[in-house]
């Protein structure tokens, strides 16, 4: 029988009220995968969630389809078109068989008159979705998560214990749960999740109920495969329903230690269609530790900015977190800030990143190889090389962790993320400064330097993990140009009797200003949870030989950042320090 008064939403509504509405209230279901509603279609109604989830997804500028966030039992979802009396501007579907209770327009806004809190609880509600949507940030966290093994030799039961000892030392409950539940309803789920912090349901692949219906009960899917095996293609199960191009997948590569590969990383990507991938080595550890800060959502993720040489003061951020046991889950960064960030995500530790910038840049200009200004400044072969010396033919997807590199597609007139692909080719169409490095040329489209149109990508950042963002901007004020180097100009002859070959001339810092100028300086520091500013007036960007200055800078200012954050992300700084 349908009551209205299961609805929290409406408490406090007079109970009159509430029966009369009962009227005109219409209870229905939504199996897994089916849709509420349309982006475009008309709205007249307010739903309510009495059980399962619903999925909110909207059409982003490049065609493809953004996850924005879940919408849980007791929330309402349709009131922005419903009070605005306009088209609904996103699409939801139900990410598992669900109950819904459909309000007419009238209906509500009749018990809104009978109790204006009502009103008021749904301002609330409003606000709190547009400034998590403007946060790129999911506005409800997933908790149930499916771990599916692609081979039959993978313990889940024993992976998800794993886990839940993780989750538990962080304070969080977990329940595990798997094919014994295959007869239980939607409310089953629903008072598992109300209990619990995490939910993870584990089946092996195959065709049979439970792993189907493991598969619509989950926020998020993880394939836990051996990269010693070569993945089915497709991995998962065909199946018709419109949920398919939404589900939120993430490969869990399983490693052992005999160290046999035979398939990469990349091949189970695509088998799966997945949009992230991780490493599991042992049983217990860090990498345990790594997924079930990600699955808490209290992971890190890492955003470095580009300026050049300044970016090195990334690498004084990186040693200070290291030593201050925070971890780095994901990281990625623009220009000069990418350089640095695929440096920790290929595993380097402090002195092998230090050896190895060293070597490509401060021994010798990176940007030396002068030529006529036809295209560039210079040639780039200096930059190619070295580029392939030190991160060969990695693939990004081969990585230690994830990671992404940012570039301006002039073809376009829009960011490039690159997150699979050649590390080098990423990183080399990252640091193409305009005018002074020729443009990355891929696949019919003209890649320049990521700062051009976002040189601080933490928004990015926010929108490849739910957890928190620290992040470090090196990017220099438009007044840092040095004005000397601008009067009485000398010409090429001039500058490099003056400066030799060691030091690039003025126009690289110009073309650089020239060509982000229009970039907000301060654009995505808000987004940060912990932000690091590094305190490096005299080092320009094209100070190749300033490395010590800009390092221990980036140190200093780090350790500061830490001891004085604020906020949920404060606590953990705090526990992890005390820990290291």
């Amino acid at each position: 029988m349908l009551n209205l008064q299961r609805i929290p939403f409406l408490k406090d509504i007079p109970v009159r009220a509430l029966r009369a509405a009962e009227k005109d209230a219409v209870w229905f279901s939504v199996p897994g995968g089916g849709s509420l509603f349309d982006e475009g279609s008309s709205s007249d109604a307010i739903y309510f969630v009495l059980s399962g989830t619903l999925g909110a997804f909207r059409r982003a500028p490049d065609g493809k389809t953004e996850f924005i966030g879940h919408i849980r039992p007791g929330e309402p979802v349709g009131e922005m078109a419903m009070l605005a009396g306009e088209p609904h501007t996103n699409s939801v579907l139900a990410v598992r068989d669900s109950e819904v209770i459909k309000l007419p327009r009238k209906t509500f806004m009749t018990l809104v008159r009978s109790s204006p809190e009502v009103m008021e609880r749904l301002s609330r509600i409003l606000l709190v979705r547009l400034r998590q949507t403007r946060r790129q940030n999911q506005r409800a966290e997933p908790k149930v998560f499916a771990l599916t093994a692609a081979s039959p030799t993978i313990d889940l039961r024993l992976r998800a214990r794993s886990i839940a000892d993780a989750l538990a030392r962080m304070g969080l409950s977990a329940a595990i749960v798997g094919e014994e539940a295959e007869r239980q309803g939607a409310s089953y789920f629903d008072e598992l999740e109300a209990a619990n912090d995490v939910v993870i349901l584990i089946s092996t692949i195959g065709d049979n109920r439970w792993f189907k219906l493991s598969m619509r009960q989950a926020d998020r899917i993880w394939v836990l495969a051996r990269p010693d095996a070569r993945p089915s293609v497709p991995l998962l199960p065909d199946e018709t329903s419109p949920a398919k191009t939404f589900r939120l997948i993430d490969v869990v590569l399983i490693e052992h230690s005999n160290g046999r590969r035979i398939s990469k990383p990349k091949e189970w990507i695509e088998a799966a269609g997945a949009a992230r991938c991780f490493r599991w080595t042992g049983v217990d550890g860090g990498d345990c530790d790594r997924l079930a800060r990600v699955m808490a959502g209290r992971s890190i993720g890492l955003v470095l900015s580009g300026g050049g040489a300044r970016a090195y003061a990334h690498i004084g951020v990186v040693k200070a977190l290291r030593e201050a046991n925070i971890p780095i889950d994901f990281i990625g960064g623009a220009s000069m800030g990418a350089v640095v960030a695929a440096c920790v995500a290929k595993g380097w530790n402090d002195e092998e990143i230090d050896r190895r910038i060293r070597k490509a840049f401060v021994k010798s200009n990176p940007l030396g190889d002068y030529t006529i200004p036809v295209i560039s400044l210079v040639r780039g072969k200096r930059v190619n090389r070295r580029l392939a010396e030190h991160f060969g033919d990695d693939d990004i997807t081969d990585l230690t962790l994830p990671f992404f590199a940012l570039s301006a597609n002039l073809t376009d007139g829009v960011v490039r993320i690159h997150d699979d692909g050649k590390l080098r080719h990423a990183l080399r169409a990252s640091i193409s400064l305009p005018g002074i490095l020729p443009p990355s040329v891929h696949e019919g489209e003209v890649l320049v330097d990521g700062a051009v149109l976002n040189n601080f990508p933490v928004d990015v950042m926010r929108q490849m993990h739910r957890g928190f963002v620290i992040g470090c901007d090196v990017a220099r004020a438009p007044e840092g140009l040095k004005a000397d180097d601008f009067v009485d100009a000398p010409g090429f002859v001039g500058w490099v009797l003056r400066h030799g070959f060691s030091s690039p001339p003025p126009i690289a810092s110009l073309l650089m200003r020239t060509a982000t100028v229009s970039v907000d300086p301060i654009a995505g520091r808000e987004l940060a949870d912990i932000l690091i500013l590094p305190d490096i007036p005299d080092v320009d960007l094209r100070d190749w030989k300033e490395y010590d200055t800009a390092v221990e800078a980036g140190y200093q200012s780090t350790k500061h950042a830490l001891q004085n954050a604020s906020g949920p992300i404060a606590r953990l700084v705090r526990r992890r320090s005390s820990e290291a």
